[in-house]
C-alpha cells in the first residue's frame, strides 16, 4: 500500500530529513586521505544520538552500523571499519539515514577524496545529475517510471551504466515503504505520483557494465567487473507546487 502523507507529516519527515542533510554535511567535511570509514560512521552516530534521534540502519536486518560507507567499485551498503583507509583519488559514497519524531529522512552522496580521475569525477557529475533530472519528474498525475527513465537515459548518454539489482522507495514511518522507485525502465508505467508520496530516489551508476555481486559480509555490493561506482540519493515528497527534497542540504557539498 502507497501511503500519502498530510501537510504536517511532511513537515516533521523534512525535520528527520534536515538532520539527515546536516550530517552529511558534516561527513562531507571529515572526506580527506587517511580517515577511516569508522572515523566517519563514529562522527555520525554521535550526531545523530546528539540529535535526539535513531540511526535507521544500525540493526536494520543486522547492519551493524550507523552509515553506508561505500568505496571506488563498492556500489552500496559499505559497512564501516577501522581499517578502511580512505587514500587520494578514492571516490567514497556515504548513505545516512535517521527516525526522528517517528518519521525516517534517507539521504546519499558520492565524494571524491582529493584529486580524482576525470573519469571518477564525470561518474560522480552524471550520477548527481541523473538525481536532480529525476526529481524533476516528481509531479502529481506522472508515473513512477518516469523517474527510473529520467535517470537510465541521462547516464547512459555518457556512456554510464544503471544498476539494477537495488531500488529507490518509498518512505515514512518506515525507512522501506511501497513503491519501489527503480532508476531504469520505460516511462508511463506504474503506480501515478499523487499528492502526499514521499519517495527516497536514489541512481546508483556504474563506470562499467551494471551487474553486481554481494561479497562474503552479506552487505556489500561491488561491481563484477570492478568499474566505479556512484550513488545519490533523496528522500523527495510529491506536492501540488512539485517537488519537495525533504533531505535538502541548506550548505551545498561540492561533489567536483
Amino acid at each position: 500500500m502507497i501511503v500519502c502523507r498530510s501537510a504536517s507529516e511532511l513537515e516533521r519527515m523534512r525535520d528527520a530529513g534536515r538532520l539527515v542533510a546536516e550530517v552529511l554535511t558534516e561527513l562531507a567535511a571529515h572526506v580527506a586521505p587517511g580517515v577511516t570509514t569508522a572515523d566517519l560512521d563514529a562522527l555520525a552516530e554521535k550526531r545523530i544520538e546528539n540529535a535526539g534521534a535513531t540511526a535507521a540502519f544500525k540493526g536494520y536486518h543486522g547492519y551493524p552500523a550507523t552509515i553506508c560507507a561505500s568505496i571506488n567499485e563498492e556500489v552500496i551498503h559499505g559497512i564501516p571499519s577501522g581499517r578502511r583507509v580512505l587514500n587520494e583519488g578514492d571516490v567514497i559514497s556515504i548513505d545516512v539515514g535517521a527516525a526522528l519524531g517517528g518519521y525516517y529522512g534517507d539521504s546519499a552522496i558520492t565524494l571524491p577524496v582529493g584529486q580524482v580521475s576525470e573519469q571518477a569525477a564525470l561518474l560522480l557529475r552524471a550520477t548527481e545529475e541523473a538525481l536532480y533530472k529525476a526529481i524533476e519528474v516528481v509531479r502529481p498525475g506522472r508515473r513512477i517510471s518516469d523517474i527510473g527513465h529520467a535517470v537510465q537515459k541521462h547516464v547512459e548518454a555518457y556512456g554510464f551504466s544503471v544498476v539494477r539489482e537495488f531500488v529507490g522507495h518509498g518512505i515514512g514511518q518506515r525507512m522501506h515503504e511501497e513503491p519501489q522507485v527503480p532508476n531504469y525502465g520505460d516511462p508511463g508505467r506504474g503506480p501515478r505520483l499523487a499528492e502526499g508520496m514521499v519517495l527516497a530516489i536514489e541512481p546508483m551508476v556504474n563506470a562499467g557494465k551494471p551487474a553486481v555481486k554481494v561479497l562474503a559480509d552479506g552487505w556489500t555490493a561491488v561491481t563484477r567487473d570492478t568499474s566505479l561506482s556512484a550513488h545519490f540519493e533523496h528522500t523527495v515528497a510529491v506536492t501540488a507546487d512539485g517537488p519537495w527534497i525533504l533531505t535538502a542540504r541548506e550548505v551545498p557539498v561540492p561533489v567536483r
